[in-house]
């Protein structure tokens, strides 16, 4: 293809052969291409001032427009002279590398170039979109102008905060559970920490018909005194957790000194050096390894007072405590604990002055200890200790020989330990089942005039509970434990009819406290109206009449009498919708009415 006029006489003629130089016949396309080449390398040619652009490496840049005194490419033989000079004297291989080199350099630049502008173009998207969004939501503080940058670079870096604590939510509160939580507590009321414990039906039905006296448990526990509070610790019961509470979790005057590593406490009297509690936490196992009621109600005043005169021992009143479980659950959970080595040889079982012999009491394993045991061996011993445990350690075993089961028949033998185990539990100042454990920390206070700093926990995953058996193996454990299923139901309906005996005269004291309070307000006003009246027909007479000096205390007497006769009749009616069960206490509660008639005579 022939060159245009111009750059034919740049180049000047077409240069000839030397001499000795070999024919252009063999390789036309070479010859071709070397020919443009040393043209362009003779000085002042157009060819030459093309190429001598920007030096190597550099680009015009993106968006970059050509010079105008740039002469247009003519043709391709034009661009093979603009791009061959600088590998005219370059062998072949060399001069490929460097033009592949030179390729790569112009994609790269391309790319970042591309990227950038890409980048730069995503960001002004999102930010009118983020501004559309925010001109949604705050539609008021977007009318009053158009945003500038400051506003709009505030409006991002709130989105990113957003979505930064949105992040670390997830990352804190994993789930929905959190967050229902915390829905509910701004949407619903704060429901009530007894009600339904247990995830049982909230109404309850008693079956067991219990005196006032039996229901009404308010110990006067002196803490300055010589009274003193014994814990009953049965196995597996949770009365370690309970245990833990009476030394670390009640308001005392003088708290309980725990020290770091040890596990006992100093609970003194204020002003002695004297302790209240006698528990595992407290005193130790001063009777015994979990002793039991036989062994508790000889050992203890023995053991308080033993280093005193008999003559010189104070008169104290020894309130006893103690914790219940659901049998099956207890049952199963000293199974785990007896499977991981725990076999309370250190029990003493002290009955009757003297501890049961081998024969009276066998063990049901020969080595050191019990640990690995199945399900079933544990069961198929009929000496286990854990069978009707509570019942056990409830009763007075003097009454049926101890231990000693050649005393009386198997059937009369359990039916007096069953009898008195439900006697001593409902004559004690305390028990709580460890299926309700607000409620038990309820009636505690209440018994004792004594507050827990924080609350009880309801755990309901426990090692019992994990424990999968089948209903043929729960029917043998609840045979295993009849009496204590017995007794456990009639602890548990004692217990329920307890609180809501409790609760039921906590709200009538407080419905008496408001009625007095608005009798005191009403008194008040309609003294100070008839005071006022007073003054104003005084001074309305004609001063030579001498007034009725007791007019007003007429007047303030019928009143009074009014009112009196008004609230007994609203008392009277009252007490007339109250079962005969639910009566009031005449000695405890007053109807208000002669401190209300002292009050009104005070301030006439």
């Amino acid at each position: 293809m022939a060159l245009p006029a111009r750059a034919a006489r740049e180049l000047g003629p077409p240069l000839q052969p030397e001499q000795g130089a070999p024919a252009r016949t063999t390789c036309p396309r070479r010859h071709s291409r070397v020919e443009p080449e040393l043209a362009v390398s003779r000085p002042g040619s157009v060819a030459a001032s093309v190429r001598a652009g920007p030096p190597r490496g550099v680009s015009h840049g993106f968006n970059s427009r050509p010079l105008l005194d740039e002469p247009p490419k003519a043709s391709s033989s034009l661009a093979g002279a603009v791009r061959a000079p600088l590998f005219a004297l370059l062998p072949r291989g060399r001069r490929r590398r460097m033009h592949d080199l030179r390729r790569r350099w112009d994609l790269g630049s391309l790319c970042r170039a591309l990227l950038t502008r890409g980048l730069a173009a995503l960001g002004h998207s999102l930010k009118h979109v983020f501004s559309a969004i925010f001109s949604k939501i705050f539609g008021p503080l977007a009318s009053v102008g158009n945003m500038d940058e400051k506003s709009n670079k505030l409006l991002l870096a709130l989105v990113m905060l957003f979505l930064f604590a949105v992040i670390v939510l997830q990352y804190v509160c994993p789930g929905t559970e959190c967050q229902l939580l915390r829905l509910q507590a701004f949407s619903s009321p704060v429901p009530d920490p007894y009600h339904s414990e247990d995830e049982s039906s909230s109404r309850f039905v008693p079956r067991y018909n219990f005196s006032r006296g039996d229901l009404l448990r308010k110990v006067h526990f002196d803490i300055k005194g010589d009274d003193l509070i014994v814990f009953l610790h049965i196995q597996k019961t949770g009365g370690t957790t309970f245990g833990r509470h009476l030394v670390r979790n009640i308001q005392l005057e003088q708290p309980c000194e725990c020290r770091v590593g040890q596990k006992k406490c100093t609970c003194h009297r204020p002003g002695k050096r004297e302790t209240w509690l006698f528990s595992r936490f407290s005193t130790g196992w001063s009777c015994g390894l979990h002793a039991d009621w036989t062994e508790l109600t000889s050992c203890v005043p023995a053991v308080v007072d033993g280093k005193r005169d008999a003559r010189l021992r104070p008169s104290r009143n020894f309130h006893y405590i103690t914790i219940l479980r659901d049998p099956v659950s207890r049952y199963l959970s000293e199974w785990r604990h007896v499977q991981r080595g725990a076999t309370w040889k250190a029990s003493l079982h002290v009955c009757d002055g003297r501890p049961p012999t081998s024969e009276e009491l066998p063990s049901c394993y020969t080595g050191d200890d019990w640990s690995g045991c199945p399900l079933k061996e544990f069961m198929d011993c009929p000496y286990n200790l854990a069978n009707n445990r509570q019942v056990r350690m409830l009763s007075d075993l003097t009454l049926v020989g101890c231990y000693n089961l050649s005393v009386m028949p198997e059937k009369q033998r359990n039916k007096v330990l069953l009898e008195s185990a439900k006697s001593n539990l409902k004559h004690m100042a305390f028990f709580g089942l460890t299926e309700f454990q607000r409620k038990t920390q309820y009636l505690f206070e209440k018994t004792f005039n004594m507050n827990f700093i924080s609350p009880f926990t309801q755990y309901n995953t426990t090692r019992a509970s994990s424990v999968e058996i089948n209903e043929e193996i729960q029917k043998r454990i609840e045979g295993l434990n009849f009496l204590d299923m017995e007794l456990y139901s009639y602890a548990k309906d004692l217990f329920l009819q307890r609180y809501q005996f409790m609760r039921q005269k906590e709200h009538q004291e407080a419905r008496r406290k408001r009625q007095e309070h608005r009798k005191f307000l009403k008194g008040r006003f309609l003294q100070t109206h008839f005071q006022s009246q007073s003054q104003s027909q005084g001074q309305s007479q004609n001063p030579s009449q001498n007034p009725s000096p007791n007019a007003n205390q007429n007047l303030t007497q019928n009143l009074t009498q009014s009112l009196s006769q008004n609230s007994s009749q609203k008392e009277n009616r009252a007490n007339q919708k109250q079962s005969p069960g639910q009566e009031q206490s005449d000695s405890n509660s007053s109807n208000g009415t002669n401190d209300y008639i002292g009050s009104v005579e005070k301030w006439r």
